[in-house]
């Protein structure tokens, strides 16, 4: 694909995944239109060993957005950060296509690692505001990562992350980023965790007044001998 194709291609997927740009032309004063730019001839100056200048233009499209990617960076086709600001995506991190991130979110090491350090994002993947995925792992194609989510280690294809640290709440589920943008309505662990708990304790009382009903019905005989049992127990 050219450089002016790439450009059409830009524009085409912001006004696709961002509602509030009107017109092509909004598109040229966008943040994630000018870093991608700016990614592009950087990540083109480091393949070819100018790490030099492939720095100096990164560094600029730092300071113009606000979003930093580092120029060894291998990000494929549609990507997208809505609004942008804080976004960070490390030297060894690999993208897919149709990514879509929002503001804060990092693609970043542990510290740990040598060689590759950061992560690698399937095709199709939407990661919500604010959310840390660190690591040399993959997050499987079609997923989603909920905002403020701290990913630290593999995510299956198709699911939803939430949750610090990050853990699977859902599978299998095929809506992708151009389809679905919604970071809002995602599972909540600790809800669910929290009703299963109600759920169980009622069942557990009902349980309980049965006994209590039985116990009762039971004739006084009955009754003495159950409590002279008891208290030989005891």
């Amino acid at each position: 694909m050219g450089f002016v194709s790439k450009i059409k291609n830009e524009i085409k997927v912001i006004r696709e995944r961002d509602p509030a740009i009107h017109s092509n032309m909004e598109v040229f004063l966008y943040p994630s239109f000018k870093v991608m730019i700016h990614y592009r001839i950087a990540h083109k100056l480091y393949r070819k060993g100018h790490y030099f200048w492939a720095r100096y233009f990164s560094q600029r499209g730092v300071r113009k957005t606000g979003i930093e990617i580092h120029p060894g960076a291998e990000i494929g086709e549609g990507f997208f950060i809505d609004h942008g600001n804080g976004v960070i995506i490390g030297e060894t991190a690999k993208i897919g296509n149709n990514v879509t991130m929002y503001q804060g979110v990092t693609l970043g090491g542990t510290g740990k690692e040598q060689g590759k350090r950061h992560p690698t994002i399937g095709d199709n993947v939407m990661i919500s505001a604010g959310a840390k995925v660190l690591g040399s792992f993959t997050v499987g194609e079609g997923s989603k990562i909920g905002a403020g989510s701290v990913v630290l280690k593999e995510v299956p294809p198709n699911s939803t992350v939430v949750g610090v640290p990050g853990r699977v709440v859902r599978r299998d589920n095929q809506a992708l980023p151009r389809e679905d943008l919604d970071q809002v309505h995602l599972p909540d662990p600790v809800s669910e965790d929290i009703l299963l708990l109600k759920k169980e304790n009622n069942l557990f009382a009902e349980r309980i007044a049965q006994l209590e009903r039985k116990m009762e019905e039971l004739p006084t005989t009955e009754k003495a001998v159950k409590n002279g049992n008891k208290e030989e127990k005891t």
